[in-house]
């Protein structure tokens, strides 16, 4: 087993996090994810838009064991209540992904203060619902809520300059999500190799939990994490592709089929979005090139100033996932598909990366001579 300063904090059996992927329901694989000793999150964007994408948000409601009559703070409240059904036994621990993007602050607002109320009037959930984790906007504005509640706090970052805002902000752990993510990257490129030690070095606190993202999926990648000094990786397409995700087949099966330089960055709905490489991701890239030249450049535009065309051509390639429509559907994910061939159950994929980077770290000293 692999202790860390992030098994420390949050209680977790392995240093993993099973990222907070959306926009489908990933209620069953967050389960399985705590289950099987990592933190698991759940995602909440398939929650934004009940009138406008029912497919998405009927996935979330069936599997949150709720009804498409409900609001949205009722379906965060049962699906919370039945993660913590299905994790209290085996000491699961899990939490809510929360982006906290400026064009969708009252939502956020919502969920969070929904997060907060379920879980004070459930005192047993206290134990395993640990954590609120923030992605897509300023970590700031959130301090008293969340840190008010009691809650572990962690937010992701792409930059040194977001990481000391997060240390501003007083979050508990920082995750810094590498370029080669899947779905909404950052505008500028820079990958994991540069940032996760960057932001490490900027925050220069061995005691403070610096977790890693983007590319990271199988038990080398961990250790290399670790070595570089960070207390755990954070996992989303890895874990898209197993046998207890949600998220539909055609996906499942893309990340699986996915070769060499398999992924594409063009327009998502909030910014850069990494797809995995398709006939209708790569019309995407060539139309975002014209329409959306910012995603390339570094300069970010507003998807309220990018022509709707693109803004929709975007939308209704997610809805031909959730119809099997393979021609027109775009699949989201990482650069580490290209590493993924097998969709395992989460416990054998989960022990196989721990047995591999437990190898390495206690082998390093057969390979690397200190002189």
């Amino acid at each position: 087993m692999l202790k860390t300063k992030l098994t420390e904090l949050l209680g977790i059996k392995h240093p993993i996090i099973q990222a907070g992927m959306g926009p489908f329901s990933n209620n069953n694989l967050c389960v399985a994810a705590a289950n099987a000793g990592l933190l698991g999150l759940l995602s909440t964007s398939g929650l934004f838009n009940k009138e406008g994408e029912p497919w998405i948000y009927n996935a979330f409601v069936e599997s949150a064991e709720a009804s498409m009559d409900d609001d949205m703070p009722t379906v965060l409240e049962k699906v919370l209540k039945r993660t913590y059904r299905l994790t209290k036994d085996k000491g699961g621990m899990f939490g809510i992904n929360v982006m906290v993007s400026a064009e969708i602050l009252d939502k956020s607002k919502v969920l969070i203060d929904t997060a907060i109320r379920v879980r004070e009037e459930n005192p047993g959930m206290k134990d395993h619902f640990k954590v609120i984790f923030t992605s897509a906007g300023d970590p700031v504005p959130w301090q008293d809520k969340i840190k008010s509640a009691g809650f572990t706090w962690l937010h992701v970052v792409p930059s040194v300059k977001g990481a000391l805002r997060c240390k501003k902000a007083g979050v508990d752990c920082i995750v810094a999500s590498g370029h080669e993510g899947g779905f909404h990257i950052a505008w500028e490129p820079v990958h994991s190799m540069v940032l996760l030690p960057a932001v490490i070095d900027a925050i220069a606190d061995p005691s403070f939990p610096l977790v890693g993202a983007g590319g990271f999926c199988d038990g080398k990648t961990l250790a290399a994490a670790l070595a570089m000094g960070a207390a755990g990786v954070q996992m989303g397409t890895r874990l898209l592709a197993t046998e207890e995700s949600d998220f539909h087949s055609l996906w499942k099966e893309q990340v699986v089929k996915t070769g060499d330089r398999g992924t594409l960055v063009a327009r998502g709905l909030v910014g850069p979005a990494r797809w995995l490489k398709t006939p209708s991701s790569e019309l995407h890239l060539q139309n975002s090139i014209v329409k959306s030249p910012g995603v390339f450049t570094g300069i970010p535009d507003d998807f309220r100033t990018v022509p709707s065309d693109l803004i929709q051509y975007e939308r209704d390639a997610i809805k031909a996932v959730c119809t099997g429509d393979r021609e027109k559907a775009m699949m989201a994910g990482g650069e580490c598909a290209q590493r993924v061939d097998d969709m395992p159950k989460v416990q054998d994929l989960v022990a196989r990366i721990i047995r591999e980077a437990t190898e390495i770290v206690k082998n390093m000293p057969r390979h690397v001579a200190v002189t």
